[in-house]
């Protein structure tokens, strides 16, 4: 059975920016649910709130990566910085299924147009990001800072 997130998480945050980005139905006529990533995340805070778990089983792997939805840009970067919060810098005992993790991977897809690489430190995130993604990466470390 998977254990509880260390020093929990703060599944209300992360529900209200999941809601702050989802783009909802007046946009795609109809709720796709798991098929869009942030309805993907969605489902899996929603599962964390019933039942608080570590890990999502399959999560990274279930990711709708294929989902070319246009989402707000500044509400990714803001829950990007909130995810990174959130997160516990566990270095070596990371794992690709940790909820932080899917949901972040989640926003990336829509932010960044994939899932990118994590080594399970925030700040080497961010310095990813500033290599890699300078146009977007300034925006999400001031938020981070600012928290």
């Amino acid at each position: 059975m998977a254990e509880e997130h260390k020093k929990g998480l703060n599944a209300d945050l992360i529900g209200a920016d999941l809601e702050n980005c989802c783009i909802g139905e007046s946009v795609c006529q109809q709720c796709q649910g798991k098929m869009c990533t942030i309805g993907f995340a969605k489902e899996c805070i929603k599962n964390y709130k019933k039942a608080p778990q570590k890990e999502v089983p399959g999560g990274a792997a279930n990711i709708p990566t294929t989902d070319f939805k246009v989402f707000e840009e500044e509400e990714l970067e803001v829950a990007i910085a909130h995810i990174l919060k959130e997160c516990k810098d566990c270095k070596e005992d990371h794992t690709e299924d940790c909820i932080i993790n899917v949901i972040r991977n989640c926003y990336e897809v829509g932010l960044l147009g994939d899932i990118q690489s994590y080594e399970g430190s925030s700040l080497q995130y961010l310095m990813y990001l500033k290599a890699n993604f300078p146009e977007k990466s300034g925006r999400i470390a001031e938020i981070y800072s600012a928290l």
